[in-house]
Formats: structure tokens, C-alpha cells, sequence
């Protein structure tokens, strides 16, 4: 799991009134369902071996698309991943992650949302809810241009779909904390 979902995951069980039993089981919901996310993307991802926005829009003249053009010098913000780009493996893991963090507060409101990153010399980036989270990394994939806006979606759809299925098989706490 990223290190970018310790820290959002970090912000729900630092909430008052959590016990450590009731965060050990969050933490190890939250890492099955995003090591079952990433095995999934990558398997889709060689599946379906579809090209990454640095070579579509460097042979935009060879996509028999007579609306696009090649920009040969384009490059994206970030390095592109070296591995092919349908769908989003960030979005699949946000979206599990997102969806589990929204079962688990159930009707409570969302804390603040923070991570921290030591990549970063300790900068820190927040979110007021668990939905802002998973767009912001939806639309940073796209924005650093290693992603196209479907991948994105079809990622964080198939990410909400794993949290679910994590949520049904090892059910919700009750309030108190205890299992059903």
C-alpha cells in the first residue's frame, strides 16, 4: 500500500473513542483489500496492455484518428510507471480504501484527512472528506499526464467494488468496536 494511505487511514483510527483492537482490524481489512486491489489492476493492466499518455500523444499520427496529431517533444509532469496504463492502479487502491474508511464511520461525520510525506521533507496535504481523497487522486494521475480520465474511473470503481466485497466478507464493527 502506498505510504500516502497510512496516514488517511491514520486519521480515522485516531478518532476518540477507538480501541486498538477495533484499529488493528481497520488496518488489516484496509491492507487485504488493497493487496487484493493491486493484484487485480495488474492483472487487467497486462490484460488489457493499453498505452500511457506519453506514447499516445507522441504517435498521435498513428492511431488512425484523423482528429489527433503527434506532439513528438510532449512530456508528462511525473515519470511514467513502466507498466501499461488501463486502469489506475493509485485509483483502484483509493477507492478500496476510501470505501472501507466510509464503512467504517458509518453515519459519524469524516475527521480531517491528513498524510504526511517524508518523500517530501515531511510535507503535509489534507482532506475535509473521504470523496475529495479519492478524487484528488483520481485527477493528480491525470494531471501529472500518466493517465487518461477512463482509466481513472474504471480504476476507482473497480477499487470501491474490492472494499465492498472486504467490507461483506469480514463484515462492519458494531459502534463499540466488537465484531458481529
Amino acid at each position: 500500500m502506498p505510504p500516502v494511505y497510512c496516514g488517511i487511514v491514520c486519521s480515522i483510527a485516531l478518532m476518540p473513542g477507538r480501541d486498538v483492537t477495533r484499529n488493528a482490524r481497520l488496518y488489516a481489512i484496509v491492507a487485504q483489500a488493497s493487496d487484493d486491489a493491486l493484484i487485480a489492476i495488474m492483472d487487467a493492466k497486462y490484460h488489457y496492455h493499453f498505452w500511457r499518455p506519453i506514447t499516445a500523444i507522441r504517435n498521435g499520427d498513428l492511431d488512425s484518428n484523423s482528429a489527433t496529431e503527434r506532439d513528438p517533444s510532449w512530456t508528462p509532469f511525473i515519470n511514467t510507471p513502466m507498466h501499461p496504463e488501463y486502469p489506475c492502479a493509485h485509483c483502484i487502491v483509493s477507492g478500496a480504501v476510501g470505501t472501507i474508511l466510509k464503512a467504517e464511520l458509518g453515519d459519524s461525520p469524516s475527521p480531517k484527512l491528513t498524510s504526511t510525506s517524508n518523500a517530501a521533507g515531511g510535507m503535509k496535504r489534507s482532506w475535509g472528506s473521504i470523496d475529495d481523497f479519492m478524487t484528488e487522486v483520481a485527477n493528480a494521475r491525470i494531471y501529472d499526464g500518466v493517465h487518461f480520465r477512463t482509466s481513472t474511473e474504471v480504476g476507482t470503481a473497480m477499487g470501491k467494488s474490492i472494499g465492498e466485497l472486504a467490507i461483506s466478507r469480514y463484515g462492519k464493527p458494531s459502534a463499540k468496536g466488537s465484531d458481529r
